[in-house]
């Protein structure tokens, strides 16, 4: 009956707000009522907001204008955390714990429940971490002592560990609950997602938090770039290449389909990715792909177009 999401990293804010907003649009059950949502900003300051309903939707405001992104210290908070579901809950503040100079404690099911020593196992956890414990010992501790209690806790501590864990007795109620976490390529960015109640339960995981990781790293974005000219050849090699000069114009393109060297072929002879050769030596990988047209193994057209400029990601100096 909730979904917890917690971030680490550049613009975990944002990150955070677009998959909540993505698992409100993409599934139903359970969401687009209440979140409380807080981040922790790079000067350690507390910032909160809550909506009782409509999720995403009413949670920031600008001016008398609602739906829209989190303002620009929310979005680029380093450490964001959020517990929402269906409308109307009491005391919202409770349901997230925080402490700007400790860190962040959501999860999902019943994080507010008061545990085996009389405390809320969510106030437990930060209450740990306050003294010294990381998050993913604080969250442990409780959950060892409270297998029986229905809850699961993610918790960030000051140093930007991030950590979750689900009590035995939520595991059991599986396939309903949905425990996911992913970190970029470059260990930047990271997030834990778990919820309950919410469909399609398996898929909506991975694609909020591909959706979250791209909007705090970002895409891979060209360093460079090169040009392919009209008329280019292209002819038969041991994979799909470009050649240029020493200025970055392309020379020829390999391909090791014999039938996009003969007669009009439309395809793509130029894949993203593929290598990217200057005076011989591999200098990068393209990033672009374009639809293209070769008549009798010559490069005519390129998206419709006789000659392009376009990306490249460097590999090499």
């Amino acid at each position: 009956m909730t979904i917890g999401i917690a971030t680490v990293g550049p613009n975990a804010g944002l990150g955070l707000f677009k998959a909540l907003r993505a698992a409100e649009r993409v599934g139903s059950g359970s969401i687009g009522g209440f979140a409380t949502f807080a981040v922790i900003t790079a000067d350690r300051r507390l910032i909160r907001s809550e909506t009782q309903r409509g999720g995403t939707t009413t949670l920031f405001l600008d001016g008398e204008t609602t739906g829209v992104d989190p303002s620009g210290e929310i979005a680029a908070a380093p450490f964001a955390a959020v517990i929402s579901s269906g409308p109307e809950r009491p005391e919202l503040v409770k349901l997230l714990t925080a402490d700007p100079e400790v860190g962040l404690v959501t999860g999902h099911r019943l994080p507010i429940q008061i545990g085996a020593d009389g405390v809320p196992l969510n106030q437990q956890v930060l209450d740990l971490m306050r003294s010294g414990r990381t998050a993913q010992e604080a969250v442990d501790q409780v959950i060892a002592k409270n297998e029986e209690r229905d809850a699961g806790l993610i918790a960030i501590d000051r140093d930007g560990n991030l950590y979750g864990r689900n009590t035995a007795c939520v595991l059991r109620r599986k396939p309903d609950m949905v425990e996911f976490a992913q970190e970029s390529p470059d260990g930047k960015a990271k997030i834990v997602i778990f919820y309950n109640a919410i469909r399609p339960q398996i898929v909506i995981a991975p694609l909020i938090a591909q959706i979250a990781i791209d909007a705090m790293v970002g895409y891979p974005k060209p360093d460079g770039e090169i040009l392919l000219p009209v008329d280019l050849p292209v002819v038969e090699g041991p994979e799909v290449a470009i050649f240029c000069d020493a200025s970055g114009v392309a020379e020829y393109v390999t391909t090791h389909d014999r039938l996009a060297l003969t007669g009009t072929h439309v395809g793509c002879v130029m894949t993203y990715g593929c290598p990217v050769y200057f005076g011989g030596r591999l200098i990068g990988t393209g990033m672009f792909e374009v639809m293209t047209l070769t008549v009798d193994g010559v490069l005519k057209q390129m998206s419709g177009q006789p000659s392009v400029r376009v990306g490249i990601r460097r590999t090499a100096s």
